[in-house]
């Protein structure tokens, strides 16, 4: 007969249970992990920013399907040689490129915390529910929006976006058109957004049904905020076409430049119109924790919906993306569903009226909550909040400096943390290759975009590290790698 393990809970059978053999041995293994990651965030700043994955790395990922099993501390060695020297680069803080949160160590324990508890957020009566209402509740107050709003953490911006879009599109046409589409609907719904708005507003309304051929991009002002004369002009060509207008996005920091729509603007007209007014807050939204920012974002609170990610500026680990909504029975309308395996009862572990699964498709979710509320709780609001402005004015010192040097000019306004600037004299080509020139020497990580047709550099300053001596140094850099590329 096989031998068996004695254990706490009783006998055990070899291979019964996936829980290692020694837990002290794991224990140590562990440990030794989480002391590593701790020193890698502790000394990033002399690290590459960023660096290509290995040919050795490229290699080790590319082996079959392992049957036999393992050491930890093998796997683990493993972790430290070929995954942990080519991570992204958003710790560091001359990572600029993307809006891309940096972490904080707290939320590398509540990640950990997290992980060993393992719970299913999508229902059921356990407190990973009540955590995730307690942000619901605490970005309501952040965004000015009534007790008993909706709110849901999904992955980022990009799925609270799509999931805004067919709330407004079950609003627009009744709880009906879940079940016979838009075939039946009548009349073609339109949607009105920015020419600066983000590409997953578009990719929200081809994943609806409703076609992104049917969104209006509306021009923009030198500031890059949306023109609310033409986004009137555009409504009334609509409904003078035979069209639907159902939804208006405004966005709280373009992807480009970040510009700032006039939210109270479209407010107004949301309302005249008879319009859902969502808010693609991805890039901005987390500033209204800001007492020198929120005035820039006044009408947010007069929104229907809010997408917003606190993995950018409130610097939970990815991914932490999440949904407010004003009429927490509209959203539920847009995603309810009566199943068997779904029922509730009045006392037991199916107890509870409103659960997470009935506010977005996800029916298995993680515990993002608990790292959000962790960051908030040890950091507080205020902290973070003095975080935010003090990378927009980063951004302005960055921007100084810029128009400053004879080399650089800056291409747009700096509304929050947003810089693009290009080179005086130089083509689209020569702009590329100084980006990538800083990249590949684990310098610094800028990007670029379009603008107006001219490709500039671009600066996203987001990361919490970050120092004013950091932009000098960034600036200096570029000045260097330039005059080396020119030599």
């Amino acid at each position: 007969m096989p031998s068996t393990t004695m254990t706490e809970a009783g006998p055990r059978e070899p291979g019964e249970s996936l829980d290692p053999s020694d837990w002290s041995q794991f224990r140590n293994a562990a440990h030794r992990m989480l002391d590593d990651v701790i020193s890698h965030i502790e000394t990033i700043r002399s690290r590459p920013v960023w660096q290509p994955p290995a040919a050795a790395s490229h290699a080790r990922f590319d082996q079959p399907l392992p049957a036999a099993a393992r050491e930890l501390d093998e796997v683990l060695d493993d972790v430290r040689a070929h995954i942990m020297p080519f991570a992204t680069g958003n710790l560091h803080p001359l990572f600029m490129g993307w809006v891309h949160g940096a972490g904080t160590p707290v939320g590398l324990v509540a990640e950990m915390v997290a992980g060993g508890l393992n719970l299913n957020c999508g229902g059921r009566d356990h407190i990973g529910l009540e955590v995730e209402r307690q942000i619901v509740r605490w970005m309501s107050e952040a965004l000015g929006y009534p007790a008993g709003a909706s709110g849901l953490f999904v992955t980022g911006s990009s799925m609270a976006n799509f999931l805004a879009v067919t709330i407004a599109r079950t609003e627009a046409l009744g709880a009906a058109v879940r079940k016979t589409g838009l075939r039946e609907a009548g009349a073609r719904l339109v949607a009105y957004t920015s020419a600066q708005a983000h590409g997953c507003i578009a990719q929200a309304m081809e994943l609806s049904g409703i076609g992104s051929a049917n969104l209006r991009t509306i021009a923009v002002d030198p500031a890059g905020g949306m023109m609310p004369d033409a986004l009137r002009a555009a409504i009334a060509q609509d409904r003078a076409d035979g069209a639907l207008p159902f939804l208006v996005v405004g966005t709280a920091g373009t992807v480009n430049t970040g510009a700032i729509d006039p939210l109270a603007d479209i407010a107004d007209i949301a309302a005249g119109e008879g319009l859902w007014f969502h808010v693609d807050g991805a890039i901005g939204a987390l500033a209204t924790l800001s007492d020198a920012l929120r005035g820039l974002f006044g009408g947010i609170e007069r929104s229907a919906s809010v997408a917003l990610d606190f993995h950018k500026w409130g610097h939970v680990p990815y991914d932490a993306g999440f949904l407010l909504v004003r009429d927490a029975a509209a959203h539920r309308r847009a995603f309810e569903q009566p199943a068997a395996y779904l029922q509730r009862a009045e006392r037991g572990l199916a107890a509870g009226d409103v659960w997470p699964c009935d506010l977005g498709p996800d029916l298995s979710r993680g515990f993002r909550a608990l790292k959000t509320w962790m960051t908030i709780e040890t950091l507080g609001a205020d902290r973070i909040g003095r975080s935010i402005a003090r990378t927009c004015a980063l951004a302005r010192h960055l921007a100084q400096r810029l128009d400053d040097h004879p080399l650089f000019e800056v291409k747009a306004p700096v509304a929050l943390n947003i810089v693009c600037f290009g080179i005086r004299g130089a083509d689209a080509e020569q702009v590329r290759n100084l980006v990538l020139d800083v990249q590949e020497a684990g310098l610094a990580a800028p990007s670029w975009t379009v603008l107006d047709g001219e490709l500039v550099a671009r600066c996203a300053i987001l990361n919490h590290r970050t120092t004013v001596g950091d932009i000098d140094r960034f600036v200096d850099l570029l000045a260097e790698r330039l005059a080396a590329l020119k030599g």
